[in-house]
């Protein structure tokens, strides 16, 4: 069964689409983004929250994303399902106190809900119960119906978000107007997403806006690829942003950190809960 909520009421979108010229795409993504941020309050209770198993913690957190770019994996699905997905996931926990218990039914939903939006073919939908089975959950699929729904009102139903990942892509795409031929294939944008990947699986991003944290992920490669003629052009795009330098450096430097513990811990090997199904299967 493929659940039809998200399908059944009108749906906020991003505007400018892609045949609008990039900069103009760039102030309607920034216009838009402030609205779909998680509540920094709410981040805050999960910030503080110990580890009782009562309440929501980062690490706990942490590991629902995880599972959710292993499942994103496993299916093929696109860079974007996996960056609104997290996205969706941040809004909700920012909005209500859930207990870990139900941290799993939230994020799968949170997930499914990111597929049906984001995944163009329909076909490419799985069922619910397939879902539940591959991620070896417990819950039913009359329990994710209920949740989908919950996650949906306390969202308003307000989903396709201007996520990182929009942002990275079309700084990329501007940046890359002023790069020559050998800077454009330093500036690979797979690399870059894969870099957005590991940052979304580190909670402190989630308090940091989307353009910001997208444009520090571009700085970074600027500065590790040694491309000192894409430095003007970064800075054209801070200002476009109304990125204060100071920001962008600190951030830049959180990614950096993260980039090197995702990579000294392994977190880009897919989860047990997926492994031991691909056995299975």
């Amino acid at each position: 069964m493929v659940l039809d909520i998200t399908r059944n009421k009108m749906i906020d979108t991003v505007p400018a689409p892609e045949g609008m010229p990039l900069t103009i795409q760039l102030k309607a993504l920034l216009d838009q983004e402030i609205r779909y941020q998680p509540k920094l309050c709410g981040l805050k209770i999960i910030e503080s929250a110990q580890e009782n198993g009562l309440r929501m913690t980062v690490r706990l957190r942490d590991y629902e994303v995880k599972d959710l770019l292993s499942l994103t994996r496993f299916f093929g699905f696109s860079a974007e399902t996996f960056s609104l997905a997290v996205n969706l996931l941040d809004r909700f926990l920012s909005v209500m106190k859930i207990q870990p218990k139900h941290l799993a039914c939230v994020g799968l939903c949170c997930f499914y809900i990111a597929v049906k939006s984001s995944e163009e073919e329909e076909k490419n939908v799985p069922l619910a119960s397939d879902l539940i089975r591959i991620s070896q959950n417990r819950f039913t699929v009359s329990d994710m119906m209920r949740m989908e729904k919950i996650i949906m009102e306390k969202l308003h139903w307000k989903v396709r978000a201007p996520t990182a990942l929009h942002f990275l892509r079309l700084y990329h795409s501007l940046i890359l107007l002023q790069a020559d031929a050998d800077s454009k294939k330093s500036l690979n944008i797979d690399r870059l997403e894969a870099q957005l990947k590991a940052c979304h699986c580190c909670f402190a991003f989630s308090k940091i806006k989307p353009s910001l944290l997208a444009l520090a992920i571009l700085a970074l490669e600027v500065q590790e690829q040694g491309l000192c003629e894409l430095i003007e052009a970064q800075q054209t795009l801070q200002l476009q942003s109304n990125i204060k330098a100071g920001d962008l450096v600190c951030v830049r430097e959180l990614v950096g950190k993260c980039l090197i513990e995702y990579a000294s811990t392994k977190c880009s090997k897919p989860s047990h809960r997926c492994i031991l199904k691909l056995v299975i299967w």
